[in-house]
């Protein structure tokens, strides 16, 4: 008898104890009520993008290319004084405004690195696709226009014809290309600090393009 109350005394005890856990763990989870106070978290505000570039400096406007900064002017719109970058792009004869604090939109022009991965990039064997022109077309676009230098050097190498045959070229196939090419000379020009001559026949080199040329003069 005496052992027979001991274990029910036990098997009370290890009850007891996970009535107690459970309550503990509902606690827990338990949802805030509506007395408590909810934790409000402080918003930090957006800070305000440092100036890194200068007066006269070459940037990349991704849709645009290639643009020196002629100035640095501020401006009072309502109570709020606004400094912006005013950026020529000759290319296109085009100047940009852009506010200091959205010079994300900016970047510096390339290193004579990536200039250097440019031509093996060029170099390289175009890739041909077999999707529809139009698809291709749009891809190649949105390459051309993310500001990124390695991608409009991929444009330019798979647009690129290369052989002594008269290229069966589209029209649209040829303006993509030529608007690929001619961004990717004028951060060559920049970067190089060449003429625009040496820098077409180091990019034409790179490309196998000098027999194309010859042929055609």
């Amino acid at each position: 008898m005496p052992k027979k109350k001991k274990t029910k005394k036990i098997k009370k005890q290890k009850k007891q104890k996970t009535k107690a856990h459970v309550k503990a763990v509902e606690k827990k989870n338990a949802t805030p009520g509506s007395d408590e106070k909810p934790e409000i978290k402080k918003i930090k505000k957006q800070p305000t993008e440092k100036k890194i570039y200068n007066l006269k400096d070459f940037v990349v406007y991704p849709k645009h290319g290639v643009g020196k900064i002629t100035a640095i002017e501020k401006a009072t719109i309502g109570d709020i004084d606004i400094q912006f970058y005013k950026i020529l792009v000759e290319k296109e004869k085009l100047t940009l405004t852009v506010p200091i604090n959205q010079q994300s939109k900016l970047r510096p022009i390339a290193s004579i690195n990536q200039i250097n991965k440019c031509i093996s990039i060029l170099k390289t064997k175009p890739k041909i696709k077999r999707t529809m022109w139009s698809r291709r077309a749009q891809e190649y676009d949105q390459k051309i226009n993310s500001g990124k230098i390695y991608e409009l050097a991929e444009v330019v190498k798979d647009l690129n014809k290369n052989t002594d045959i008269i290229a069966d070229q589209s029209y649209s196939e040829r303006q993509l290309f030529e608007k690929a090419y001619e961004r990717l000379k004028s951060e060559f020009e920049a970067v190089l600090n060449i003429s625009p001559d040496d820098v077409q026949k180091k990019m034409d080199k790179a490309l196998g393009r000098t027999k194309v040329l010859e042929t055609t003069e």
